[in-house]
């Protein structure tokens, strides 16, 4: 059994970002289980014509880490995977890589205070233990009757098929949301057909991507300090976004009067147009979607799919639309299932979280000592980078991390405080659009809430974990089994 300080579950983003700053902060004895066979997450999984990032690449990138040599604004996702492999190769945190390694189970020895981790590549044993799994990981394929009788070629848009060419094919889309409207006007231009399947229309926001000129890469170098105040002034900008989004009359008249500039069709128009408050979904972020639902080869289906047969799709009003491949741009599963482990008690998150999901902070949980979470549960965002509430965990769990061993206990959350914080949040949550603005979205996972979202502006969120509140954990001594604030 290897035997490390701590355990990093996932090497996307957040996982090599909290082990780059356990490296600057002088930890070095840990391992990142990679499930997969290289780094990346989500930016080695999305390879779709036109994946790219949808928050400027100055703000979705590690503060402690800028790349002054972005191509645009908006980089697209080769570039962002290369960004995360040179920066773990900088830092020296491949070599703490295990890929093709599956987190399968482990407990909690309370005796020992550590963690007992069973891998697909054998047993770990760990002091703490952090989860990096990302909330956008795992396909979410629609539930359609016959859609394995599809005789064409059919693939998930996470899961792209290269060698399929799709050059004078009839395609069809089912779904909508933020990879479809980056990868449809990619591929309209080259087929025969294409047929989108919409269930729910989106609101849209200006993109407003350009290429950044070598002359401005070369002052980022020179002038690191100016690249500063680029991130500074995007992040007041969605800010200000965010704002918005909570009155959002102002934003749905500019996204109307952009929907009759960019579709002139009425008919077309009003299929297009949603019957709720623009950010109850996510707003989907482009410049060239709506315009490409214009072209002579797109037809956009409203009428509900009854079942997938095996030359094409049949919806409600009785038609059948002929094609020879299949595009699922369905989206991710939210939350996925989380990691099998099995905390003080003998149950797994899963169990506890049945009727509702909840967590400290986002962070951490009662009944699972020296465990963390990153991008846990409502510490998502419908305005800004992700990025932004993942290094404030970091550093708030590396914290914690010191507090434990100088104590020589293990930390884990009271569950008052934890249940003290979650009403706090459901509270702020209720009059927000997330949860009034009169749509579905998978937002709402909770029956009447959501334990996705953050409720407020990022700062908020950034200074309630800006130190370690230690009075709001029970310290357990492994020697004696005791316990003390």
């Amino acid at each position: 059994m290897r035997s490390v300080r701590i355990a990093i579950i996932g090497a996307g983003f957040s996982g090599l970002g909290m082990a780059i700053r356990l490296k600057q902060a002088g930890i070095d004895d840990f391992v990142l289980l990679e499930r997969a066979d290289d780094i990346g997450g989500t930016w080695r999984d999305n390879s779709y014509p036109g994946c790219a990032v949808d928050v400027q690449s100055q703000l979705y990138s590690f503060s402690f880490a800028p790349n002054p040599d972005w191509s645009q604004v908006y980089a697209p996702n080769t570039e962002i995977w290369d960004y995360i492999k040179r920066v773990a190769a900088e830092h020296d945190v491949d070599r703490h890589v295990l890929l093709n390694t599956e987190l399968q189970g482990g407990t909690w020895d309370d005796t020992a205070a550590r963690w007992r981790l069973e891998t697909s590549n054998g047993a770990i044993d760990a002091r703490y233990v952090v989860s990096a799994m990302g909330p956008l990981s795992n396909p979410a394929l629609p539930d359609i009757p016959g859609l394995d009788n599809f005789t064409g070629t059919v693939f998930h848009s996470a899961r792209w098929d290269h060698d399929h060419d799709l050059t004078g094919k009839q395609v069809g889309v089912i779904g909508t949301g933020s990879s479809a409207a980056q990868f449809v006007p990619e591929i309209q231009p080259s087929v025969a057909q294409l047929t989108v399947f919409q269930r729910t229309p989106h609101w849209t926001f200006p993109r407003m991507n350009r290429r950044i000129t070598a002359l401005e890469r070369a002052a980022y170098r020179r002038f690191p300090v100016l690249q500063r105040l680029v991130r500074a002034r995007q992040y007041y900008y969605r800010e200000l976004i965010g704002t918005l989004l909570q009155k959002p009359r102002a934003l749905e008249a500019i996204a109307r009067l952009r929907m009759r500039a960019q579709v002139r069709d009425p008919q077309l128009r009003a299929k297009l147009t949603p019957d709720y408050r623009i950010g109850c979904k996510r707003v989907i972020v482009t410049d060239d979607f709506h315009p490409a639902l214009t072209r002579a080869n797109v037809e956009v289906v409203t009428e509900k799919i009854l079942e997938v047969t095996p030359s094409g799709v049949r919806t409600a009003d009785g038609a059948e639309h002929q094609l020879n491949t299949l595009i699922l741009g369905t989206g991710f599963e939210v939350m996925p299932i989380a990691d099998p482990l099995r905390g003080r008690g003998g149950d797994t998150l899963t169990e506890r979280w049945q009727h509702g999901r909840s967590a400290y902070l986002g962070t951490t949980v009662a009944g699972f000592p020296n465990y963390f979470m990153l991008v846990g549960p409502n510490t998502g965002t419908g305005h800004t980078s992700v990025l932004l509430y993942a290094e404030p965990q970091i550093d708030y769990i590396i914290d914690a991390v010191r507090h434990a061993e100088r104590q020589g206990a293990a930390v884990e959350v009271r569950q008052e405080a934890q249940d003290a914080y979650n009403a706090d949040v459901r509270a702020r949550l209720a009059d927000t659009v997330w949860l009034t603005g009169g749509c579905h979205s998978w937002y709402l996972n909770e029956p009447g809430g959501s334990s996705v979202l953050w409720p407020g502006h990022t700062g908020r969120f950034q200074r309630a974990l800006a130190r370690f509140d230690h009075e709001n954990y029970t310290l357990r001594n492994a020697r004696t089994q005791n316990t003390a604030s």
